[in-house]
């Protein structure tokens, strides 16, 4: 299998379907942490056949050390840039998740008046 034939690279952290927007790493995270079958994957992303699916697998298990970091510092980026989120959301979400608990609040209050 030659990989440029099913991928583009657009840099080392950045490894793309050819011909599509889906990075190998959401596919490649179906298949390795939900145990998903090709079959099962290619109904989840509509811009993607089954032979890249397919492809997108076999490249993994060709390249399971390099390709298993690439995935595994993707989880890592992910979970950081989710953290940093959590922490500063932006003002209209910090506004409505404010608004959500003044509501939970006040759902208490009427339930056990004074």
């Amino acid at each position: 299998m030659q990989p440029e034939e099913y991928f583009d690279f657009l840099s080392p952290e950045d490894i793309w379907v050819k011909g599509t927007r889906v990075g190998i790493e959401h596919i490649l995270s179906e298949y390795i942490h939900n145990g998903k079958s090709a079959e099962e994957i290619v109904k989840q992303f509509s811009t993607v056949t089954l032979a890249q699916v397919y492809a997108t697998i076999l490249y993994y298990l060709e390249n399971q050390e390099t390709v298993g970091k690439y995935v595994e510092d993707w989880v890592a980026y992910c979970l950081k840039a989710e953290a940093e989120y959590d922490k500063n959301p932006p003002p209209f979400v910090a506004k409505l998740l404010k608004l959500r608990e003044e509501k939970k609040l006040a759902k208490k209050v009427e339930q056990f008046p004074e």
